[in-house]
């Protein structure tokens, strides 16, 4: 029996409705293990309980983690502070396993925990048997995101005061008398926090940094950066690294890398693009079947373990995608010079090559530490230029390159068709690029289309991503995945309320292949995009971690990320990894220290993308400042008590559309559907829809914007368009 179906077995036995626990040799005897491979199944066991599968209880006895959940008392985990003052805690590590969800943090017991700390929780309240969360009280903050923030100064009586942006606390913090930092009144400030404040008593800081007044060209994203405590200049030890492994480098083939120099490889990016991480390449065979090579720059080559190159690559975690600047995870003498897959460049890379059958079924994988010289470097909007007329290419690029990418798409369609049939879920939401002039100011915006030169490269770094996983399993080693949990049967309750709220007949919502039919059959209907924000709202944030808990949007059960070490840190682990192994090392693997690496990678990543998503916020909200009354077309992203939460379908700016706004009815609010409902018949608004909206209000320092509905008729009636018109 192998590890993985061993494994399963034991699940199976430990959570059946009769098992009563008893010690590892018990099991054997039951699952009918043979005496010469007891051991193995112990050594699993202990595997297993640090993974938090299963646990031992006394007497050595393996139990069902299910049953510390009636024990558990505390957990830690990571607060989020809502507005309204009360927040919830995401549960971290190994105690994600031990409570059904976040825990809910009434404003009274949040203590001075603020948005992103690590806190220690006392469960006051277990979950709700009609799928309510459990609840709890913060007992101890023990560790602070950040004891600095961005807010604005001002002064009452003879003391200075600083209003936090974003409403992060529901007072302003107290900082005294400021004295020689010069600061003025409206000046934009950094605090650090001496004292944080709760409910019972003020907070109290302190001015560290006088940024001035908004209007100066990049200030925004230097607030931003402030904010997030995101990294500017790396310290000198660490570009010094860089330079040493720049003079160090011969472009040549060492005797330990197989040399690919000859075989025809490509790389597809944005336009814009400045490194590269991966290249393809593609062999059709005369019977039909394939190879396909993917070559994924080699960083773990010039990051040496334990240097300083690697601990601010670890400290990083991610590079930060900003609409005006990048914040690369390394040095750019390395992630766009030596390690990236230039044209005509000889580079080290990780290749992984997957044999299909014509029908794109595996039946060969390789790995290999190589070197590479990409032929050609294309643009994605290039690639569909080609798949629209390839004849058109042939002079420019040459016969070998347009055959390769005509076989490129073919093979990529047969991937993408069967990942699908395996119940993989794909969630069609537009996505929106913000366009700024030379100051930094917005001037437009523009849709991304997930065009299939996308679908392409998407399917190719899926199947090495997945290649690479399954090797490391079948080695029985940890490493650092990319989980996707499946949702919660509470969540998929609501999305099923919902879907049924619509009119729309589906099957009970509870299986992967359940939610891709329902998003088939709304393909291209007014329903459309209120399904596919209803689902996405129902599914887990993807995380990293060594725990083989699957990929649910994928569908599948062993997945990692591999394919792009110049800007992920969890990448670069599995490239050490595959070395130690690919090198005929044992490798070295450390489940909790995974664990820790898996919790931060994560964290730093969400980091990232709030970052991202404020500065773009900020931007907008500065461009629509000055156009108040401008009408927009918005589509309904979420449905509160108080209102709709909108945003704008050509330029992505988030707003409320308050409940009081709506006059021409009294509306009632229906948690599980996501509906406001009026009265009147037709009066309703839900997730999804699109209205015609007015910019009303706009305040940069709670970084708020408020619209109201177009339309509004001088009886109070709004004119609103029949679900799925487009207004």
């Amino acid at each position: 029996m192998g590890q993985e179906s061993l494994e399963k077995s034991i699940l199976e036995l430990v959570n059946g409705p009769n098992y009563h626990p008893v010690k590892p040799k018990v099991i054997a005897q039951r699952l009918g293990v043979p005496r010469e491979e007891v051991p193995q199944l112990r050594r699993l066991i202990k595997s297993m309980v640090k993974r938090g599968l299963i646990s031992f209880g006394k007497g050595h006895v393996v139990r069902p983690v299910s049953s510390l959940r009636e024990t558990v008392k505390q957990i830690v985990g990571t607060f989020r502070r809502s507005e309204g003052g009360y927040g919830f805690v995401r549960p971290k590590g190994e105690f994600a396993t031990l409570t059904s969800g976040d825990v809910f943090i009434p404003v009274s017991r949040t203590g001075d925990a603020s948005t992103g700390d690590i806190v220690r929780v006392e469960l006051t309240e277990p979950a709700g048997v009609n799928g309510e969360g459990p609840r709890g009280k913060i007992v101890e903050v023990v560790q602070r995101q950040t004891l600095q923030f961005v807010g604005t100064y001002f002064e009452a009586g003879r003391f200075g005061y600083v209003e936090v942006d974003g409403g992060l606390f529901p007072a302003a913090i107290f900082v005294g008398d400021p004295g020689a930092k010069g600061v003025q009144p409206d000046d934009k400030v950094v605090i650090e926090m001496i004292r944080f404040p709760t409910a019972y008593h003020e907070g109290e800081g302190v001015i560290v940094e006088v940024l001035g007044r908004r209007g100066k060209p990049g200030f925004d994203t230097h607030l931003v950066m402030r904010e997030f405590d995101l990294p500017e200049e790396f310290p000198e030890d660490v570009l010094e690294e860089a330079r040493e492994q720049t003079r160090a480098f011969r472009e040549a083939v060492p005797p330990d890398r197989l040399d690919l120099t000859r075989l025809l490889c490509i790389t597809i990016d944005p336009p814009d693009a400045r490194d590269f991480d991966d290249a393809v390449s593609l062999e059709q065979h005369p019977d039909g079947s394939w190879r396909l090579g993917v070559h994924i720059a080699d960083v773990a080559y010039f990051v040496p373990p334990r240097s300083a190159l690697d601990r601010e690559a670890y400290n990083r975690a991610t590079s930060v995608y900003l609409p005006d600047r990048v914040i690369p995870m390394l040095p750019e003498l390395i992630s766009n010079g030596l390690a990236s897959l230039q044209p005509g460049r000889l580079r080290f890379t990780k290749t992984v090559f997957v044999d299909y059958t014509p029908d794109g079924i595996v039946t060969h994988r390789e790995f290999h530490r190589s070197v590479i010289r990409s032929r050609q470097r294309l643009t994605y909007e290039e690639v569909d230029a080609f798949l629209a007329d390839p004849g058109h290419f042939e002079t420019k690029w040459g016969a070998e390159i347009c055959r390769l990418l005509a076989g490129m798409h073919r093979l990529a369609m047969i991937l993408r068709r069967r990942r699908r049939q395996r119940g993989a879920l794909e969630l069609i939401l537009p996505e929106i690029k913000v366009e700024l002039d030379s100051s930094g100011a917005v001037c437009g915006a523009r849709l991304i289309e997930h065009t299939e030169s996308h679908q392409i490269i998407e399917e190719f770094m899926l199947a090495a991503n997945e290649a690479v996983a399954d090797f490391l399993q079948e080695k029985g080693l940890f490493f650092l995945r990319r989980v996707h949990k499946d949702p919660m049967l509470r969540k998929l309750r609501e999305l099923n309320d919902f879907v049924a709220g619509l009119g729309i007949r589906s099957e009970s919502l509870e299986s992967r292949f359940a939610l891709q039919q329902l998003l088939t059959a709304v393909a291209g209907r007014p329903e459309q995009y209120a399904i596919h924000y209803a689902v996405l709202r129902s599914l887990q944030r993807a995380i990293y971690s060594p725990r083989p808990e699957g990929h649910f949007a994928l569908a599948t059960d062993t997945y990692c990320h591999f394919t792009a070490p110049i800007r992920r840190y969890p990448d670069l682990t599995v490239h050490r990894l595959l070395d130690a192994v690919l090198e005929g090392r044992k490798p070295v693997t450390d489940y909790y220290q995974l664990v820790a690496i898996g919790e931060h990678c994560s964290e730093r990543e969400e980091r990232a993308e709030m970052a991202e998503r404020e500065l773009i916020k900020l931007k907008l909200l500065n461009y629509l400042q000055e156009r108040i009354g401008l009408e927009m077309e918005a589509v309904v992203t979420g449905v509160e008590r108080y209102g709709l939460f909108v945003q704008g379908v050509e330029l992505p700016a988030e707003g409320l559309i308050h409940v009081s706004t709506l006059r021409d009815d009294v509306y009632r609010f229906d948690r599980k559907t996501h509906t406001l409902s009026g009265h009147r018949s037709g009066n309703t608004f839900r997730l999804g829809d699109r209205l015609k909206v007015v910019v009303a209000r706009v305040d940069l320092d709670r970084r708020e914007l408020d619209f109201r509905l177009a339309n509004l008729n001088k009886n109070g009636g709004k004119a609103l368009r029949r679900r799925g018109d487009r207004a």
